[in-house]
């Protein structure tokens, strides 16, 4: 008879404000992101045994930086790593701490790119602090509780992401706020469920990973060298089409294979992002740029830089909508699909 495994949760550390320390305690703006380690934060979380229930923790430090500096190399070796503790079949779920100005861009490129088979029986669950390890009243510890709660709920799946006691869908999470503790929000989509006292209240379905995207295998995200670029562009009185065509101007992709990020600016346009006014409306002097850009082969995708709602397309809609996403994970999706062609 084969012996019975103890099931195990993964933590996985990338840095941000959670791992966050400043020179007093009562500084929760003026800290240095990244500095503390991922086993320094496990510390600091007080009941984390009686959560486990008997399942072991396990740790590992995938990166230790600023979110608003991430990278795509960063997110090839987490999306590798996360990929290869999901197939372990003692694993029950994975924690991974992030900081929150590009969580949910982490969260979304996640959600697209690992395996939907192995997401529809363990959840990825991010988590996340508005206030520094050093704080006198850090959210951090709480957060990483409540992460490992969902990690270990029967039944959770899907890429997801906690903070302030509230689960969020992947595909549908955002920061909203810049400062206060809930920072993240939903939209008109809601919450997926909230943690109270060590016990998650599912109010709606979990997340199912895409099916559809077939673009966005992992094995094509380990292997790439050479991310399509793709910018953002955003409608506003007065808007013209100037950006644009700054972007448009021929560069030299000489080099590109093996760029680091700094170079991508390097790299000739493939695609836009316009985050338009209302629902996807866009200034006559920056739409007549943007036709511009897709005479010339470049993939262009109206988003809307409203918080809530998405764009609704109609017969007549002479670009591409973002299918309900936001601009930032719009981005992401367009960079997926162009890496498959």
């Amino acid at each position: 008879m084969a012996a019975k495994f103890i099931e195990k949760v993964l933590v996985l550390a990338t840095g941000g404000t959670i791992a966050g320390s400043a020179a007093s305690a009562a500084d929760n703006i003026g800290y240095t992101a990244a500095q503390v380690g991922v086993s320094q934060l496990l510390a600091a979380v007080p009941g984390l045994d009686q959560v486990l229930a008997g399942r072991t923790l396990e740790a590992e430090q995938v990166a230790q930086i600023d979110s608003k500096d991430m990278s795509f190399a960063v997110w090839q070796q987490l999306a590798q790593r996360v990929n290869h503790h999901l197939a372990q079949a003692d694993v029950a779920g994975i924690v991974i701490t992030h900081g929150t100005d590009t969580l949910e861009e982490t969260a979304y490129f996640l959600h697209a790119v690992l395996p939907a088979l192995q997401l529809a029986s363990k959840p990825v669950v991010l988590t996340c602090a508005m206030r520094p390890a050093s704080s006198v009243a850090p959210d951090g510890p709480q957060n990483i509780r409540d992460a490992v709660v969902v990690a270990t709920t029967t039944g959770a799946c899907g890429v997801l992401a906690v903070c302030a006691g509230a689960v969020h869908a992947a595909a549908d999470v955002q920061k909203v706020h810049t400062y206060r503790l809930d920072a993240f929000s939903s939209g008109d989509a809601g919450a997926v469920a909230y943690v109270e006292e060590g016990a998650v209240r599912l109010v709606k379905n979990w997340p199912l990973a895409p099916v559809d995207m077939a673009h966005a295998a992992i094995e094509k995200i380990a292997s790439v060298n050479h991310w399509p670029r793709v910018e953002i562009v955003m409608n506003y009185a007065g808007a013209s089409g100037a950006l644009v065509d700054a972007l448009l101007a021929p560069v030299s992709a000489a080099g590109a294979q093996g760029q680091t990020d700094a170079q991508l600016a390097q790299v000739p346009l493939r695609g836009l992002v316009v985050a338009g006014t209302g629902n996807g409306t866009i200034h006559q002097d920056l739409e007549a740029a943007l036709r511009r850009a897709q005479a010339l082969g470049v993939r262009v995708v109206r988003s809307t830089r409203c918080a809530t709602g998405r764009v609704l397309a109609t017969e007549s809609s002479e670009f591409a909508h973002s299918k309900g996403l936001s601009p930032v994970k719009a981005r992401i999706a367009l960079m997926l699909e162009l890496m498959q062609a």
